[in-house]
């Protein structure tokens, strides 16, 4: 069908503000939070809604099933950047890149051979989640620093490649199944801009931070994920994309609530041991 102008535009504004208001968090607040954030429902809530917009809210329900497992490739696109990411500058940002789209394409060839559900996609995603946790344990947390983040090129590169994500992800979708659309939409579309412009004018030791913290982030994306492959087919794009932001939001203070909590305790014991 064809996408109304209207549309297309709502898609490259949203993109645009969602990045650099992860950009703005990275350097004003933490690259912690950042990953954090990274996590939330943004490019994958864009995605699928558009998706439902201009498919049908069922195509973009049986997507959002596989997306539940697509996560875990969007963990290996981390991991795969991480470990291939050897330098800083643009060559790092390439290999890194490389290194990220195999393990992506990899793990999603993989996740779309498979008959998945909202059970079994879930299961995957959660021990991916457990497991590259481990993985990270000893990346150390690096706070980013506030320099050259905002320079007009850097606003062109991080607009230029979120629109032109979300726009590829939402026109492959007319030609692919909802396997594949699915997998597609739980592509990091605000993360990895985000992480290039990071890599760009920071190095790879902030990168390796927010990566390190994305899988702690992604329960939010699974709440959500899960509520919109329940909702939109029966209540609408609208009313499913809202509950689907408040079971990830709900989520999300509840994880930084419980960090706090384990922080607080783990100080008091460091406390009570030096006493």
């Amino acid at each position: 069908m064809d996408v109304p102008f209207h549309w297309q535009l709502a898609k490259l504004l949203i993109s645009i503000g969602v990045v650099l208001g992860l950009s703005v968090i990275a350097e004003r607040v933490s690259t912690r939070v950042a990953g954090l954030l990274s996590g939330y429902p943004l490019g994958t809530a864009i995605a699928l809604f558009f998706i439902g917009l201009e498919l049908s809210p069922q195509f973009a329900a049986d997507s959002a099933v596989h997306t539940l497992a697509g996560f875990t490739a969007t963990l290996a696109l981390g991991g795969g950047y991480l470990l291939a990411a050897r330098g800083d500058g643009l060559k790092g940002v390439l290999t890194g890149t490389a290194g990220g789209l195999v393990a992506w394409l990899a793990a999603s060839s993989l996740l779309t051979q498979l008959d998945l559900n909202r059970i079994s996609g879930t299961l995957i995603t959660l021990v991916a989640i457990a497991l590259f946790t481990w993985l990270y344990r000893a990346v150390p947390d690096i706070k980013a620093s506030p320099k050259g983040g905002f320079s007009w090129p850097a606003l062109a590169l991080r607009a230029g490649l979120a629109a032109a994500i979300i726009f590829l992800i939402t026109g492959l979708a007319h030609a692919v199944p909802s396997a594949w659309a699915g997998v597609m939409a739980a592509f990091p579309v605000t993360m990895y801009p985000f992480l290039v412009i990071l890599h760009l004018t920071q190095g790879t030791a902030p990168v390796a931070t927010v990566i390190k913290h994305y899988p702690a982030g992604l329960g939010s994306l699974l709440c959500y994920a899960l509520v919109v492959s329940l909702t939109y087919a029966t209540m609408g794009l609208w009313q499913g994309t809202l509950l689907g932001f408040v079971a990830a939001t709900l989520w999300l203070l509840g994880w930084m609530r419980l960090q706090q909590w384990w922080a607080t305790r783990r100080h008091r014991r460091r406390q009570q041991r030096a006493s």
